[in-house]
């Protein structure tokens, strides 16, 4: 049955085990995957203090966490398991998230993002403001966007 709900924190190594496969899925080379597990490792502690959703369809198949900084909010993690990508897992994490945005009275986010994902926020309704370099490989320019549909 599918449902969306709240992370549980031990939880924590079966959402970075999904987001890892998920950016292996965009065929990126090994050093890059060894960067990646060490920068978007998701613990206990983000689950606990961020808003951390999963989707399951009998098994966890995605999950999305906001982190909420002094000064702007970002979707730190949007990553479905790549046998369900194309399922519309990925939409219905989408207005999800919006929706908790919205009750957490949250007016905008940031989303610092792969080339590949940048259509899919775009078509969710999220707007370019701008590029930054990664964090996983010097000299590499990744979009930055901002949504800004939540008032």
């Amino acid at each position: 049955m599918l449902d969306i709900r709240r992370a549980k924190p031990y939880e924590h190594q079966i959402l970075t085990d999904i987001a890892i496969k998920s950016e292996a899925y965009w065929g990126n080379n090994s050093d890059y995957m060894d960067k990646f597990k060490s920068v978007y490792k998701v613990t206990e502690e983000f689950i606990c203090h961020n808003p951390t959703f999963v989707i399951e369809d009998d098994n966890i198949v995605g999950f999305y966490g906001i982190l909420i900084d002094d000064k702007e909010v970002f979707l730190e993690y949007l990553f479905i398991e790549p046998k369900s990508i194309g399922r519309g897992y990925g939409k219905l994490l989408w207005i999800h998230l919006v929706n908790t945005c919205k009750s957490l009275r949250i007016e905008e986010f940031v989303i610092v993002t792969s080339p590949q994902a940048k259509e899919f926020y775009l078509k969710m309704g999220a707007i370019p403001f701008g590029e930054v370099e990664s964090l996983l490989k010097k000299g590499r320019i990744i979009p930055r966007l901002i949504y800004t549909g939540l008032v």
